[in-house]
């Protein structure tokens, strides 16, 4: 199947579901010297990222995430993953492994980034995982 191109708001759920499952993972375990490392980790993993899935992850403005806590944020982000599972399931099939690939490298890396991977990253990561699993 051709892939098709993703429209302006389709790459904004790709991007705030990728951006904000390292946000989540970054906050499960804050503090400033460990988001500047995770940050740098997560970046690397995103510039992994080929195709479809690069051209959504690095064009066009940055989400805006809610600033008020974080089960707000992953109120937005769960759906996020979710609803870009569907739209690449639909659109291009191919990148779908592409991009579960990249956010879950993205947010493991953001875990290992300082002092190893706490139980309350694990957790938040888990949760990722299922957003991003196949529909039973």
């Amino acid at each position: 199947m051709m892939e098709q191109r993703l429209t302006d708001e389709e790459r904004l759920t790709l991007k705030t579901g990728a951006f904000g499952a390292v946000f989540l993972v970054s906050n499960a375990d804050p503090g400033m010297f460990a988001m500047i490392r995770e940050s740098i980790a997560a970046s690397g993993a995103l510039n992994d990222a080929r195709g479809l899935v690069k051209e959504a992850l690095t064009t066009g403005p940055l989400p805006q995430l809610p600033r008020d806590s974080a089960l707000e944020v992953e109120a937005v982000v769960l759906p996020a993953l979710g609803r870009a599972v569907d739209i690449l399931r639909a659109k291009s099939p191919d990148d779908l492994a592409v991009y579960r690939q990249v956010v879950l490298a993205a947010a493991d890396r953001v875990a290992e980034a300082h002092r190893g991977v706490v139980p309350a990253e694990a957790a938040v990561i888990e949760r990722i995982r299922g957003a991003l699993a196949e529909p039973a």
